[in-house]
């Protein structure tokens, strides 16, 4: 699904983990990536979180020939990170399925982590599992 935006071409992608959810423009060409309005040195300050945002594109060889916009909604900044990957990743097998979905697919990448907070049930005392302690006599 190609879509134009000022006559840019791009291919437009959701990923997801937890409650985050990422909506990905995948561009070809040079140009810097920006993520809800903020370039990616301004929005992830660890550089370890860099180097994830970019293991889709360099995994795949194709650091060069893209870049992407991103908005992001939900979740931590770790879950946000992994949402974005995972839109990103999706985009590429767009692009060409053959030749990135089984290198993406390899590294984890296509999957949706669906590992969410377990909701406090009634009579817990407060948490999700404790138990409520028993009388003694």
């Amino acid at each position: 699904m190609k879509t134009s935006l000022n006559n840019k071409k791009y291919i437009y992608t959701v990923g997801r983990r937890k409650t985050s959810s990422a909506r990905i423009r995948l561009f070809k060409g040079k140009g810097e990536s920006i993520v809800n309005g903020l370039s990616l040195s301004d929005f992830v300050k660890n550089s370890k979180y860099k180097i994830l945002l970019e293991k889709p594109l360099k995994l795949t060889d194709t650091i060069d020939n893209f870049y992407f916009t991103a908005k992001v909604a939900g979740g931590g900044v770790v879950s946000q990170i992994s949402a974005i990957v995972h839109g990103i990743s999706r985009a590429l097998i767009k692009v060409s399925a053959e030749k990135h979905k089984s290198i993406l697919k390899k590294a984890g990448l296509l999957t949706r982590d669906p590992r969410e907070r377990q909701r406090r049930m009634a009579g817990t005392g407060g948490k999700a599992r404790r138990q409520k302690q028993s009388p003694k006599r």
